[in-house]
């Protein structure tokens, strides 16, 4: 994931660059909205500090949304239910209030993301002989059903979703067992063992050492 922040609070997008590489997360970190808005194209998420020099940050966050079709997450020093509310009605797709922790930004983040890419993906997924329908659950080898559980199945349609990108150990383990990693790491694994079996293509799903797993480089997202 490349993630624009545009801010002048450089202490926190020292710290939030240092999380974010841990996470195979690239940021570029820009001070103005108009360096901001030059470097949308090479963006797949905008983090959009509030205070900013000589424009009010909502109107930034205006701007972005009638450009381009970025998710866009408010980070604000203001916590106010009032200020969160004009956040969300300027068009962003979440407001934090700082401090900001940055696991829970990262989680945040890739839901972020996948909203996004439901949106405008048809729901197929293909990896040499396997084809993986999300819209209506099913998976096929050779042409063949392969029959998963649920758990399985929502599994490999989170990592299909997140595309080529990572889909982070504490993602799945949240999302799926509403646990943290340390509690749900050896479910998680277990079923990644099984799926990897069912289907009969381990290199379907790469694991990335000590941060999740992706889909292989080979799949194409339909």
């Amino acid at each position: 994931m490349r993630v624009l922040l545009v801010g002048d609070d450089l202490r926190m997008a020292q710290a939030l660059t240092r999380s974010f590489a841990r996470h195979e997360i690239r940021t570029s970190h820009v001070f103005s909205p108009q360096q901001g808005m030059a470097a949308l194209n090479e963006a797949d998420l905008v983090l959009l500090d509030l205070a900013l020099p000589d424009i009010d940050g909502l109107e930034v966050c205006r701007q972005i949304r009638a450009t381009r079709n970025l998710p866009v997450i408010i980070i604000s020093g203001r916590a106010e239910v009032g200020h969160r509310i004009l956040g969300l009605r300027a068009g962003a797709d979440d407001y934090l209030a700082k401090p900001v922790d940055a696991e829970e930004l990262i989680a945040r983040m890739h839901a972020a993301r996948r909203r996004l890419i439901n949106e405008v993906m048809p729901g197929k997924v293909f990896f040499q002989d396997v084809v993986v329908d999300l819209c209506r659950r099913s998976v096929t080898v050779g042409g063949t059903e392969v029959r998963l559980s649920r758990k399985e199945f929502e599994i490999l349609a989170l990592i299909s979703v997140n595309a080529n990108e990572v889909c982070t150990r504490e993602m799945l383990a949240l999302r799926l067992w509403n646990r943290p990693w340390s509690a749900a790491g050896n479910t998680v694994a277990v079923h990644i063992s099984t799926l990897r079996a069912k289907i009969g293509r381990p290199t379907l799903i790469e694991t990335v050492r000590g941060v999740g797993y992706r889909l292989a480089a080979a799949a194409a997202v339909e």
